[in-house]
């Protein structure tokens, strides 16, 4: 399609404009797929396993959220650097990161945590850290997201 075949932001592909809320919390979907190999990080990835209490329902919240692109979670993807949980104030944090800065499906994502990590039995406030160091690379991908990757029809 050419630029001048393309819809106006707002404005349905077949013609007419589309109201403000129609894509507000659906993902938009990320077309880079060019993931290059990297060195990875010796901390990383992080799963959850050993955590307990509030921060281990955290985790369990971050793996029930998928990617939006494929049927992985975040978790497997190796994006959650790290959890925090305040267990005494209900303030949790999470750090992430994105496959690359300029994903759109970014705002989808961080509401998608925030969202999930909210609804958690004692978490009463949720900071989601949106982290670019280390950078991301496919090393940090769990063995559980590798093989679901592998039956979804991605070579890692």
């Amino acid at each position: 399609m050419s630029d001048a075949e393309r819809p106006e932001d707002g404005e349905h592909p077949d013609g007419g404009d589309l109201p403000d809320e129609t894509f507000e919390d659906e993902p938009r979907y990320c077309a880079y797929t060019d993931y290059e190999s990297g060195s990875g990080h010796p901390e990383l990835p992080r799963t959850g396993a050993g955590a307990s209490g509030i921060e281990a329902r955290v985790w369990d919240a971050l793996h029930d959220i998928e990617d939006p692109e494929m049927p992985v979670s975040i978790v497997d993807l190796g994006l959650v650097y790290g959890v925090y949980v305040d267990s005494a104030s209900g303030e949790a944090r999470v750090d992430m990161t994105l496959t690359y800065t300029g994903c759109p499906a970014r705002d989808y994502l961080l509401s998608s945590v925030e969202r999930a990590v909210e609804d958690v039995d004692g978490v009463e406030d949720v900071l989601v850290n949106l982290l670019w160091s280390p950078e991301w690379s496919v090393e940090m991908v769990t063995e559980a997201g590798r093989e679901a990757l592998r039956e979804f029809g991605v070579s890692v």
